[in-house]
């Protein structure tokens, strides 16, 4: 009986990434200026592809990825959530502000406040820019990240 000395690959059968996997993983999302969501230092997240936890974009870049896999994307500007849009700047009007949280609340730019979505069932975030003297505040509805360039870093804990 002969051994060959010539290495061989080994296959391995670890989950790779599909439309629809559940995946469980450490994310970074970073811009020009730094993280703006990073679970590297806390409980990894957990979540659907497909169900709009993530751009669609960066649901393409994990697609074909093994579990285990740790890498770094680079997305170009606006590739992962879009353009800024101009018509995702609105005014909010003082009374409606007092109707959907604290009358007594004083808002300033840079500020994230939360509101419900029109079905009562989610929320959707806006950033404060402006307030005016009669206590309307402009809000940006943007991602926070639209039209800028993305750093999108993954490690793939788990894949189902």
């Amino acid at each position: 009986m002969t051994t060959s000395a010539t290495p061989t690959a080994v296959a391995t059968d670890l989950p790779v990434v599909q439309a629809g996997s559940f995946l469980t993983l450490h994310y970074r999302l970073a811009g020009p200026a730094g993280d703006v969501i990073n679970t590297f230092n806390e409980k990894p997240a957990t979540l659907s592809l497909g169900a709009g936890e993530l751009s669609p974009a960066m649901e393409d870049k994990l697609i074909g990825l093994a579990e285990g896999t740790h890498t770094t994307f680079e997305l170009a500007a606006g590739e992962a959530f879009g353009e800024r849009n101009p018509d995702m700047m609105q005014w909010v009007a003082r009374k409606l502000m007092n109707e959907l949280g604290d009358p007594h609340e004083q808002y300033t730019a840079g500020d994230v406040v939360q509101f419900p979505t029109p079905d009562g069932l989610g929320q959707y975030a806006g950033a404060v820019v402006q307030v005016r003297e009669d206590g309307a505040v402009l809000f940006d509805f943007n991602h926070p990240l639209a039209g800028q360039p993305v750093t999108f870093e993954v490690k793939l804990i788990g894949v189902l």
